[in-house]
């Protein structure tokens, strides 16, 4: 689709939108989360830079979800702590099921004052980021030292040192009387070695390259949470000047917390009787928090 210029009021907020740059071999997701959002960090009263960090989070793991081929198809990021204020953050993505956690030290946030950086947050910490493939493909995962400004900044080194792909990403995060709304993009160049060689395009200099991350840089963080301007028109705003553009939009995303007593209860029959006996309560209850929802499952003997 490039012949025509999109609706700028048609909306696909809550989804995820792919597009490729066949001619610059590139290719792309954007995201905008609303109503999802709310409804996961409203589990949890999370401070102002706790929601701002997990929604940026959340962002990025829709987007990364976006990548994936295949129902049933998972990726998990996960990010923590050496002596920071936050002890773990781990967010998921599956079929457009989306949740997100943040534990962290109270105290030592209240220390770092109102806008802490991303260091003062997490120490010397690392970022994990778990791709569980369906269809024989398996399991991988990368690691990367959490450093630069963002979390952002931390997935753009894990592309580039992990899968040798060059890649930018962009994510807005706005907060106001109670709700929250974030969005982002994210734009690779896809390298052309063949399988089992070097990717002789994994490089940040490839001319090609160049040019989109310039377009897609200049996108601005008001653009990505304005409402009245849809995924699509921003996407053509960035690149209408390309030979073509093809687009096609992504899962409706959803607050997706898959915890249920049933799964509670398969979990469990995987540990040994002397072990369940010791989680028991003096009803024979074993008590269950899932910390992604904040709720309490039963389960009984």
């Amino acid at each position: 689709m490039t012949d025509n210029q999109p609706d700028p009021g048609e909306t696909f907020a809550g989804k995820t939108l792919s597009f490729a740059i066949p001619s610059r071999d590139a290719r792309g997701r954007v995201v905008r989360l609303d109503t999802a959002l709310d409804e996961i960090l409203s589990a949890h009263d999370y401070p102002a830079p706790i929601t701002h960090l997990l929604a940026e989070a959340l962002v990025l793991i829709s987007l990364m979800g976006g990548l994936l081929k295949g129902e049933g198809s998972q990726v998990t990021m996960q990010a923590q702590t050496e002596a920071g204020a936050i002890n773990l953050l781990v967010c998921d993505y599956k079929d457009g099921a989306l949740r997100g956690y943040v534990d962290f030290d109270a105290d030592k946030l209240i220390e770092l004052g109102a806008n802490p950086s991303l260091f003062a947050l997490f120490g010397k910490g690392y970022l994990a980021i778990t791709f569980d493939m369906t269809g024989g493909r398996g399991r991988y995962q990368g690691i990367v030292p959490l450093e630069g400004d963002s979390l952002a900044e931390a997935c753009e080194a894990y592309f580039f040192q992990s899968e040798q792909v060059p890649t930018l990403i962009r994510t807005a995060v706005r907060s106001n009387a109670g709700s929250c709304m974030a969005a982002g993009m994210l734009v690779q160049h896809l390298p052309d070695g063949e399988e089992g060689r070097e990717r002789l395009h994994a490089r940040l200099d490839h001319p090609e390259w160049e040019h989109v991350s310039v377009l897609a840089g200049s996108l601005r963080h008001e653009e990505l949470l304005d409402p009245k301007l849809s995924l699509e028109a921003i996407v053509w705003r960035l690149f209408h000047d390309e030979d073509e553009i093809r687009i096609s939009s992504g899962h409706t995303i959803e607050k997706g917390c898959r915890c249920s007593v049933e799964h509670y209860e398969s979990v469990l029959a995987k540990f040994a009787e002397a072990d369940r006996a010791e989680m028991r309560d003096e009803n024979g209850i074993i008590q269950v928090d899932c910390a992604f929802c904040s709720r309490q499952f039963p389960i009984e003997a």
